[in-house]
């Protein structure tokens, strides 16, 4: 499949990307994404020069992303659990009404 090129503008800054056309929704919305973190950042603090700040929106990005992760499989463990409970709930109903 064919690239396409994207040009994104983050802080003020443009920059032109290659990706495939089924790709370029979730480019244009991680672009947004990390120009608001770096936005925030530079709002929000005192830290100068973009490499800095985009090494601060990185970890935010990255520490949130494995938080979702954890809160994923915590959701997952509760959802087996349930699902557990539930059948054993079902076998001692069955064995009753029997």
């Amino acid at each position: 499949m064919a690239t396409i090129s994207l040009k994104i503008r983050i802080l003020d800054k443009e920059y032109q990307v290659n990706c495939q056309p089924d790709e370029r929704e979730a480019l244009e919305y991680s672009a947004q994404l990390l120009n608001e973190k770096m936005e925030e950042i530079r709002r929000g603090s005192h830290i100068i020069g973009l490499e800095r700040i985009a090494v601060m929106a990185a970890l935010n990005l990255a520490h949130d992303l494995i938080r979702s992760e954890e809160s994923a499989r915590m959701d997952n463990g509760a959802a087996d659990l349930l699902q557990s409970m539930d059948s054993k709930l079902d076998s001692v109903l069955n064995d009753l009404a029997n």
